[in-house]
């Protein structure tokens, strides 16, 4: 067939369709936590709606100064940080590495020590953990993923966009319940050759639940009985995104998983976000030199190597001088807000909670309400958010009345678990991103709206 060129007309957006992957396909429906967020981002009001489902970092625990006078002393020493401004590559900083593994070593972080790290691999993301988390799915086959319920829905929603199927299994006060995992492995059967890997949040986001250190322990061992019996490595991707600020010191020290890793597949995910600054996109991966580490690392060279590399000298120098001092100021600032927290859930929620977890790690607290639904559809999100219809609750249409928004455990769950019915019951607010003041109003303003669905009948 011969071409040739027609005259350019007018184009009606819609009238042709591009040709897209299925991921592609997948992905050009946002994802309902991210359509319910950018709803309300746009007219959001600051000083007027309270967001509590960002899990933002709070502003007062991100150390401005340290980072420009860091910035400057990088710049100031062109012997020590080489090219700052130039491209990096896709291991990441080696200055950055090595103050990783100092600073893991020098404050028994995971109870780790030199010898354990010793034949270990540390590689820096392109942009975060996140970018970690997205480069070990696209290089892994797809197939089945085990993680907890309720599970990290950003991630889990990602891969199975990508062609992952996962499984999610309920935890309990000590995070993935063990005794079910094994359950549903024995379950799978032949399929159990399917399993791609394990995604363990240790301090799980949505519920802040602190996975037990005897838990991780039963997680490696499962994954290493798998892998032994199929005579291939299935890697167990522990998630520790929250583990530097377990704030509450009555809680067990959480240890790495690298500990019980005796056939080389546990994969650790670290972050700098929660206790430096997310904007810094440091996140790190710890691991066993190989074709996945390998494979990990082209995929970070494809995106356009590791995170930009003055941030990633910056890290380095408040990891070696100054990153004891910082920690301690996070975790006060957290555990001071939780606690504070906490006291405005029992007296606002209080008659209409039927269980609250967190408060002692990361900034969340996740509510289960005893006959309250809280999806997008619910009267209870409708009140907060000033859709219900009723000028009195809403207020004019140009001036609403203050709005609240909050992550709802239906987005939580996994959509075909056994939890699916009980997310519509639950929650998950942040306290991390606003300041205390607009929290407690937030909480109030809930417990209005839990009077009014109480006063429209059970579970609204």
């Amino acid at each position: 067939m011969r071409w040739r060129a027609e005259p350019v007309t007018p184009h009606t957006p819609g009238a042709m369709d591009f040709t897209l992957s299925s991921y592609g396909t997948a992905s050009s429906t946002p994802a309902p936590v991210n359509r319910m967020m950018e709803a309300f981002a746009d007219d959001f009001r600051p000083g007027r709606d309270i967001n509590l489902g960002v899990g933002y970092v709070n502003e007062s625990t991100i150390p401005a100064g340290l980072v420009l006078e860091e910035l400057q002393r990088v710049i100031a020493d062109p012997a020590r940080h080489k090219t700052p401004f130039n491209y990096g590559g896709p291991r990441g900083s080696a200055r950055l590495i090595q103050s990783i593994s100092d600073f893991i070593t020098r404050t028994g972080r995971g109870g780790l020590n030199r010898g354990h790290l010793k034949g270990r691999g540390i590689i820096i993301g392109a942009s975060g953990a996140t970018s970690l988390l997205e480069a070990m799915a696209q290089v892994i086959r797809p197939g089945i993923v085990i993680t907890s319920d309720p599970m990290y829905y950003i991630y889990c929603n990602l891969l199975e966009r990508m062609g992952f199927h996962v499984i999610a299994i309920p935890e309990d006060d000590c995070g993935l319940r063990t005794d079910l995992l094994y359950e549903r492995i024995d379950r799978l059967g032949d399929r159990c050759r399917d399993i791609s890997f394990f995604y363990i949040v240790s301090v799980s986001n949505p519920t802040a639940t602190i996975l037990s250190n005897a838990r991780r322990g039963e997680i490696v061992a499962a994954a290493a009985t798998l892998s032994r019996a199929q005579g291939r490595a299935i890697p167990v991707l522990f998630d520790t995104a929250y583990d530097d600020i377990v704030h509450d010191p009555a809680c067990e020290k959480p240890l790495s998983a690298l500990l019980f890793d005796e056939l080389g597949i546990v994969y650790e995910s670290g972050s700098l976000s929660k206790i430096l600054a997310p904007a810094l996109r440091i996140g790190y991966l710890i691991g066993s030199p190989g074709p996945l580490l390998n494979a990990i690392m082209q995929k970070t060279a494809d995106t356009g190597f590791s995170a930009p590399l003055f941030s990633q000298e910056i890290a380095s120098r408040i990891l070696d001088e100054h990153i004891e001092q910082q920690l301690d100021r996070v975790n006060r600032g957290y555990r001071e807000k939780a606690r504070a927290v906490k006291s405005w859930i029992g007296r606002e929620l209080g008659p209409w909670i039927e269980n609250c977890t967190g408060g002692s790690a990361a900034f969340y607290f996740y509510l289960t309400f005893r006959d309250i639904a809280t999806d997008e559809s619910s009267l209870f999100f409708k009140y907060l958010t000033r859709t219900t219809g009723d000028p009195d609750i809403d207020g004019p249409a140009a001036d609403r009345h203050a709005r609240v928004l909050y992550v709802p455990g239906c987005h939580c769950v996994h959509p075909r678990g056994e939890l699916r019915e009980q997310g519509r019951r639950q929650m998950r607010i942040s306290y991390g991103f606003e300041e205390p003041e607009r929290i407690e109003q937030a909480l109030r303003l809930m417990g209005e709206a839990a009077c009014f669905c109480e006063n429209a009948g059970p579970c609204a």
